[in-house]
This record gives C-alpha cells, sequence and structure tokens, in this order.
C-alpha cells in the first residue's frame, strides 16, 4: 500500500512540475482592482477628483491641526 498522505501525480510528471489546468487556462483573467478603479473614476468624472482633493485638503488640516497642538 502506498503513503496515503502523498498528492497523485499525473503521468510523466516530475515532482517540481505542476500543472495548469485546462479549465482556468481558456478563461479570461479578471481585470485588476486597479483598472477597475480608473475605469470606475473615468466614468464618474470630476466627482471623484473632488473627493480626491476634498480628502488631501482634510488630511493635511488634520496634521497641520496636530502639529500646532503639539508643538
Amino acid at each position: 500500500m502506498s503513503n496515503p498522505s502523498s498528492t497523485p501525480k499525473a503521468p510523466n510528471q516530475t515532482p517540481g512540475e505542476t500543472t495548469i489546468p485546462q479549465a482556468s487556462a481558456s478563461t479570461e483573467a479578471k481585470p485588476s482592482y486597479v483598472k477597475l478603479a480608473m475605469r470606475n473614476m473615468v466614468s464618474k468624472g470630476g466627482k471623484s477628483l473632488t473627493h480626491f482633493f476634498l480628502t488631501t485638503f482634510g488630511l493635511l488640516a488634520v496634521l497641520i491641526g496636530l502639529a500646532f497642538l503639539t508643538r
């Protein structure tokens, strides 16, 4: 009886070799989160830029406020 903890190998496969299933090779890869975020920003137009600049201004205001409070 063989070792039950070992994984079954395909015929003519060396231990360091891996196989790629045929189903995943034919399917199209999902777009990355960065691509989806960029596409979303382009579709929303100026709203995303407005939120970006408001967030930047708010973060700077908080950091400058903390710098004055802690000096």
